[in-house]
């Protein structure tokens, strides 16, 4: 599949708009879409500003004022993505992007159900159940951002597109236990928090032990095995692309060597990838690149 070429010149204000929400709030996400070229990278800041803002939506409002800015949310996605973007900023971006490059409503549909886990469930019993929400919430970015960069392999791309958005999901909960403890809600599923003997009190507490260090490094392999996984389908990413993912992955799991750093106390410590760091990096994705492409 090959992104279309558009002669519709990119909103200048709305991207403008997406790419500070980019910026914002995501600097390694952000550091990775400065690799593509440049309507590319356009494309994929209005992509990451329609999440961002979907998912800003039930980590600040509750209840029905939640639900009903959700469905909203919703229905300006599928507008913009039909050809009929309102003046919201994030849309018209949207809009612009889905004319310059084949992109689905149905990525968005299954975010929008992610979304709704969050307003529902704020713990999950088992691994399976948290498995799932990575795969709503953040795997099917994976299927937003191929279309764009272009790609070969065809449905065994885009799942392993989905590994790589999931391996990210997990990265970002293992950072945030204790940011999410403070919104009272805890991603780490119930099942292997009883497997290590890990009670919810514990975390209030913010005990790291031997068996919280357990429960994180079984989390940490998990999302591990899924960046090898996705590794797999940067290959396939057509022309820069594949060194924009790679970089933006390389960073990524860098933030789960940052954790392990600090003895995985993500309670007291927040997990990064310093600007500094994620340019050494550049290297070390370049060469992974280079050796999974030769061994495919």
């Amino acid at each position: 599949m090959n992104p279309a070429t558009s002669r519709t010149t990119p909103p200048r204000d709305a991207i403008e708009f997406c790419r500070g929400v980019t910026q914002q709030h995501s600097k390694t996400f952000y550091f990775g879409s400065r690799f593509f070229p440049h309507l590319q990278r356009q494309a994929v800041w209005a992509v990451y500003a329609a999440c961002r803002i979907g998912d800003d939506t039930v980590d600040e409002l509750s209840g029905r004022e939640a639900r009903d800015a959700l469905e909203t949310w919703r229905n300006r996605i599928e507008g913009a993505i039909a050809g009929s973007p309102d003046r919201d900023p994030m849309a018209q971006a949207l809009g612009w992007a889905a004319q310059a490059f084949p992109l689905s409503f149905e990525p968005y549909a299954e975010l929008y159900q992610g979304l709704e886990m969050d307003l529902e469930c704020h713990q999950y019993q088992t691994l399976e159940e948290l498995m799932l929400y990575c795969r709503r919430v953040a795997g099917v970015v994976g299927w937003m951002i191929t279309p764009i960069a272009g790609y070969d392999g065809a449905a065994l791309t885009l799942e392993r597109a989905l590994k790589l958005g999931m391996a990210m999901q997990i990265t970002n909960i293992l950072r945030d236990v204790g940011e999410d403890l403070q919104r009272g809600r805890i991603y780490l599923p119930q099942d292997l928090m009883d497997k290590h003997g890990v009670r919810p009190r514990d975390l209030y507490e913010h005990r790291v032990n031997d068996g919280y260090v357990a429960l994180m490094r079984e989390l940490e392999g998990i999302a591990r095995d899924l960046y090898r996984e996705g590794w797999r389908g940067l290959p396939r990413l057509r022309g820069p692309a594949q060194v924009a993912v790679a970089v933006a992955a390389t960073a990524y799991e860098g933030i789960l060597t940052s954790l392990e750093r600090n003895g995985f106390d993500n309670f007291t410590m927040r997990a990064h990838v310093s600007g500094r760091r994620k340019l050494a990096m550049i290297p070390s994705a370049f060469l992974q690149l280079r050796r999974i492409s030769s061994a495919l």
